[in-house]
C-alpha cells in the first residue's frame, strides 16, 4: 500500500480524491473513476505505484513535441487507466484496464531514472495512459529525475486539479495537453468529462512556467468545423500566447470508432491556414508523415528551421534558439533549465 497525496478524509471513512478534476467521492472498498486509487479502510491506496504497462525509449517528436529538447530521445513509461472514457482512444488495451490485468510489472523511481540515464535519453516523459492517476509516482521519478539533469514530460489529457499542478511545478518541465475539442457537449459525450477544467489545468501550467504544446484530433463530423477551431485556436492565442505549439492530429478509425472515416487532409490544412491567419507562430499538422507542415519554419522570413518526415528530424537553420537567416527568436527549448 502506498498511501496517496491530496485526498480528504471523511467521518465515515469514505474519502474524496483531489487529484483529478473529476474529485472522486469513493467508500470503503471502491476505487474512483480512474480504477486504480482504492479506498483501504478509510485510507486512499495510490494502488498503482510503482507499477508499469509499458515502458520505451522514443524520439521526443512522438510525443508529440516539437519545441521542447527537439531530436532528443526521452524514456517513455505508462500504466493502466484513465479518467477519460474516450470511444478512439489508441492506448485503449491500457486506458482501459484495471489492477487486475496482468500487464503490470514493477519498476521503482530510482531504477526509472536509472535506465533513462542509460539509455542516453534527455527526458522522461510519463504517457501512454493518463498520467494525473499515476499522480505519486511520476512525482518521485520526476523529481530524481530533475536531481539528474533530466527533463520530465507529461503527455496528459489536462482533466487534473490546480492543487495537483502545484504539487507538479518543482519538477515537471513539459505539458503536453490533449485540447480535444472546444465544446462541453464533445467533452460529456465522448469522454465523461467537461471542458472547462481541461482549460483552466492548461493555463495554470502555463502560469507556473511549464511548456505548454497543445494537440487536437480532428475526428470528421465531431470537431472538425472550422468555427469551433477558430474558437479554439483563439483561446490558445489569447490565454497561452501565439508562441505555442499546435498539433492538429488526422484521426484514424480505432477502439469503438472504427465506423468514422480518417480525417481528410484537406480539413487539416484548412484549419493549418486558419491557425496561421489568426496568428499562431507554429501550428503544425499530424499523423501525416511528409507533409511540410509537420517541420517548423521562421515565422518572419519563412525559412526552414527543423525539418520532419514522421519521426525523423534534422535541424537545418536553427541556431540555438534563433532562426539563422534573419535572427528571428525562436520558441524552443533546447537545454534542461536546472533543477
Amino acid at each position: 500500500m502506498h498511501e496517496a497525496r491530496l485526498y480528504q478524509k471523511e467521518q465515515d471513512q469514505s474519502v474524496r480524491c483531489a487529484v483529478c478534476a473529476h474529485r472522486c467521492h469513493i467508500q470503503p472498498g471502491k476505487h474512483g473513476i480512474c480504477g486504480i486509487r482504492v479506498n483501504r479502510d478509510g485510507i486512499l491506496d495510490a494502488a498503482a505505484y510503482g507499477l508499469i504497462s509499458a515502458e520505451a525509449i522514443d524520439p521526443v517528436e512522438k510525443k508529440p513535441l516539437y519545441h521542447y529538447l527537439p531530436t532528443s530521445l526521452s524514456y517513455s513509461l505508462g500504466g493502466v487507466g484513465c479518467n477519460f472514457q474516450c470511444p478512439h482512444c489508441q492506448n485503449w488495451h491500457i486506458s482501459r484496464a484495471d489492477l487486475s490485468t496482468g500487464l503490470l510489472r514493477p519498476l521503482s523511481p530510482e531504477e526509472g531514472v536509472k535506465r533513462a540515464l542509460s539509455g542516453r535519453c534527455a527526458s522522461i516523459s510519463f504517457t501512454y495512459n493518463e498520467p494525473t492517476i499515476w499522480h505519486e509516482y511520476p512525482l518521485d521519478m520526476g523529481t530524481l529525475a530533475r536531481k539528474e539533469g533530466l527533463g520530465t514530460i507529461y503527455v496528459t489529457n489536462g482533466y487534473l486539479t490546480e492543487e495537483t499542478l502545484h504539487d507538479l511545478a518543482p519538477m515537471l518541465h513539459a505539458f503536453r495537453v490533449d485540447l480535444k475539442s472546444f465544446t462541453d457537449e464533445f467533452y460529456r459525450k465522448f469522454c465523461k468529462g467537461r471542458l472547462q477544467p481541461v482549460l483552466d489545468a492548461t493555463r495554470i501550467a502555463r502560469e507556473l512556467g511549464m511548456h505548454i504544446e497543445t494537440v487536437t484530433l480532428v475526428i470528421p463530423g465531431v470537431n472538425d468545423s472550422l468555427e469551433e477551431m477558430e474558437a479554439l485556436i483563439t483561446w490558445v492565442r489569447d490565454t497561452l500566447g501565439p508562441q505555442t505549439p499546435m498539433h492538429f492530429t488526422r484521426f484514424h478509425p480505432d477502439f469503438k470508432m472504427t465506423d468514422t472515416v480518417p480525417t481528410p487532409i484537406a480539413t487539416l490544412e484548412k484549419i493549418h491556414a486558419k491557425a496561421k491567419e489568426l496568428g499562431m507562430r507554429f501550428p503544425y499538422l499530424g499523423n501525416v508523415p511528409g507533409h511540410p507542415a509537420e517541420s517548423t519554419y521562421c515565422p518572419v522570413c519563412g525559412t526552414l528551421l527543423i525539418e520532419r518526415s514522421g519521426y525523423r528530424t534534422l535541424i537545418r537553420n536553427l541556431k540555438e534558439t534563433t532562426c539563422g537567416s534573419c535572427g528571428e527568436k525562436i520558441e524552443i527549448v533546447t537545454n534542461v533549465p536546472p533543477s
